[in-house]
């Protein structure tokens, strides 16, 4: 899976993201792991997730295609279903509060940098 260095705004976080661009690294997603908290994952092509089978809240910030937070769902629990949102087409699923840490909010534009 690829790798890439968030940033919001256009300020650096430091924090790598991995790209889950096939279809079964988006099934996949962040289940089986034992925390997000330094974990990141970013869903193309997708308005909609679910948590079932993860062990922990996760935070889904929704982007339009022009990487612009279009929503933002704090502390999903695990066995959740999110319906498509509008405008997104894309998901980067955080663990639970890290938006907050990041200084993530809805209309703030997210871009990715090469690790």
């Amino acid at each position: 899976m690829r790798k890439a260095k968030l940033a919001v705004n256009g300020r650096p976080s430091g924090f790598a993201v991995s790209f889950a661009e096939s279809l079964k690294d988006r099934l996949i997603g962040l289940m089986g792991k034992r925390d997000a908290e330094n974990v990141g994952l970013y869903l193309t092509g997708c308005s909609s997730i679910h948590t079932f089978f993860m062990r922990f809240p996760i935070d889904a910030v929704f982007l339009g295609k022009d990487m612009k937070v279009v929503r933002i769902m704090r502390g999903l629990a695990p066995w959740r279903v999110v319906l498509p949102v509008r405008g997104a087409g894309s998901v980067l699923e955080l663990a639970g509060n890290a938006s907050q840490r990041f200084g993530i909010s809805e209309g703030a534009s997210l871009s990715f940098e090469n690790d």
